[in-house]
């Protein structure tokens, strides 16, 4: 906001992005196993560093189910040094960046949230003083949480229930933050309810939102964008895994 407040104050224009809060609602009816690799690689890659990381798993109705494949999946990733060949997902950027995100992990647990999986001692062989945390994964989120407030940018992901897909469409507008948004669903009705509706500059449909390079179109809205965007916003689909309408 600052940088944004300084260029227009010269006559510039400006496209400022912010701060992110990217949620993914998980429907019954979606892919089990194409979901679960979606929301761990977003989730997790690049130890979460990333503005597009979806850090935020709403699971409606029955899906709720699905938290301990989660888990697994989340417990087999390799964390390593950056430039290993072998690794998943590498170390936060610094010793300040792991404290925050440690602070805010337990800032999670003391106000009612269920830790399922706990990264924050984690030794990585060769790099025993690095600044590394693991796959985090924390269940019964609740709104008012500063976990889910505040943008972690870590290898956190938070876990909320609804009951209904109302609910989860709710739940993602009221949050401050609106970079971007993916559902998971097999129901062409599902998707284009929540397309029309959902407050976010970047939608996936079974896809996660990507890092946009240069050449793809990026906006947000809400707290996470401010300015003038160039180009609608970036909408990708997905409805089988060989093909992308």
């Amino acid at each position: 906001m600052h940088i944004y407040a300084r260029a227009s104050a010269k006559g510039k224009r400006v496209q400022s992005n912010m701060g992110a809060k990217n949620h993914g609602i998980v429907m019954p009816d979606a892919s089990p196993d194409a979901t679960l690799n979606a929301l761990v690689a977003a989730g997790f890659g690049a130890a979460g560093q990333r503005c597009m990381a979806l850090s935020t798993v709403v699971f409606v109705g029955d899906s709720k189910s699905w938290e301990d494949k989660l888990v697994e999946r989340a417990k087999a990733l390799k964390v390593n040094g950056g430039t290993e060949p072998d690794a998943d997902l590498g170390p936060v950027i610094s010793k300040q960046a792991k404290e925050r995100v440690c602070r805010l992990i337990q800032s999670g647990v003391e106000s009612g949230a269920r830790l399922l999986l706990d990264g924050r001692n984690i030794v990585v062989p060769g790099y025993e003083l690095g600044n590394f945390i693991g796959p985090t994964i924390l269940s019964g989120v609740t709104e008012d949480m500063e976990c889910y407030k505040e943008e972690i940018f870590g290898p956190v992901l938070l876990c909320l229930q609804a009951d209904s897909l109302e609910e989860a469409i709710r739940i993602v507008n009221r949050n401050k933050y609106g970079n971007g948004a993916a559902i998971f669903t097999t129901s062409g009705v599902t998707a284009r309810k929540f397309q029309n509706e959902i407050e976010a500059g970047q939608v996936g449909i079974n896809v996660p939102i990507p890092v946009p390079l240069p050449f793809f179109s990026f906006t947000g809205s809400k707290a996470s964008f401010a300015g003038i965007s160039t180009s609608m916003a970036r909408r990708e689909f997905n409805f089988s895994p060989r093909s992308r309408l």
